[in-house]
């Protein structure tokens, strides 16, 4: 007889024929939650399949439809729909009052919204340099005018590229590559990274000949590992990446004005571009809050596909 064995709880229980992981778990006296009755109607007897995964058949219609809208990785089940024909070990994902309500209101927005999910893909942070000296000889309205004539620019450079801004911070942003589909972010957001060059030059003449002065950007580009996921309070959440691959990214960026450089990439980034990127200079440093030491590369351009 399959048996389930609780992360949290630290106790199994036995799976009767035909019993799905949330019954068997009633019947053991676990106190696994379901809000609309074990109906698929919610997420919130959803649980991580840690060990025996191939133990647990496809999903049902039911089940699939709420993983599609919800994102749920393979390894995310509903409970109410899933019947093991062997082992599992399995970890609860809501397990009290308080998540139940954050989930339920989760559900309600609409909106797809991931839970969580681990995604490779490339991060880009750019920042204006010397900003606030610059903004500080302007009025209010001129400052966020020029902040968005700026933002325009290089928005249109990270979009034309398949990337979505994820944040603005004053005078800096975040963007991601590969969110939809992981095939050719890191040169993606290469690509992005010198199209902002250019959009930046572009403006500069208009910048100066109002303003009688301009500015440069740093932008950090790295390629890794993230979590994905809406964070927030109810009817306020956005999905966002966090993870040290972020922290990097920024990192990188921190780094271009003590390399004398607009745009630095990663290692792994550079591996994942070796055959179609022109590389500048390479600089090995310290980044602040990072061990060791990261070697980073300039990017003169991308070899571009002949026709």
């Amino acid at each position: 007889m399959p048996r389930i064995s609780y992360v949290i709880e630290t106790r199994t229980a036995e799976v009767e024929p035909g019993e799905t992981i949330l019954q068997a778990s009633l019947r053991a006296a676990i106190p696994h939650a379901h809000a609309c009755g074990g109906q698929a109607r919610c997420s919130t007897c959803r649980v991580q399949i840690v060990e025996g995964l191939d133990h647990c058949p496809p999903r049902n219609e039911r089940e699939s439809a709420l993983a599609t809208r919800l994102h749920f990785a393979p390894e995310i089940r509903l409970a109410c729909q899933t019947a093991v024909i062997g082992d599992v070990k399995l970890r609860r994902l809501v397990l009290d009052a308080e998540d139940i309500k954050l989930t339920a209101q989760s559900g309600t927005t609409g909106a797809a919204a991931s839970i969580g999910e681990e995604k490779k893909l490339a991060i880009l942070f750019a920042d204006i340099r010397g900003f606030t000296p610059f903004a500080e000889r302007l009025l209010p309205y001129d400052v966020v005018h020029v902040l968005n004539r700026y933002y325009y620019e290089v928005g249109r450079a990270i979009s034309d590229n398949g990337g979505r801004i994820d944040n603005y911070m004053g005078d800096g942003l975040l963007a991601l590559f590969g969110i939809d589909n992981p095939n050719g972010a890191a040169q993606q957001a290469v690509r992005a990274g010198l199209g902002m060059i250019a959009a930046v030059e572009h403006l500069k003449p208009y910048v100066e000949k109002i303003y009688g002065r301009s500015f440069e950007i740093g932008i950090g580009i790295h390629y890794g590992e993230v979590v994905v996921g809406a964070i927030g309070a109810p009817d306020m959440k956005r999905v966002t990446v966090i993870g040290d691959a972020v922290n990097l990214a920024a990192r990188i960026e921190s780094a271009t004005k003590r390399c004398g450089a607009r745009l630095l990439i990663s290692e792994a980034t550079f591996d994942e571009l070796r055959e179609v990127i022109q590389p500048g200079n390479s600089h090995r440093v310290e980044l602040a809050g990072k061990s060791g030491e990261y070697l980073l590369y300039e990017v003169n351009g991308l070899i571009e596909p002949t026709t």
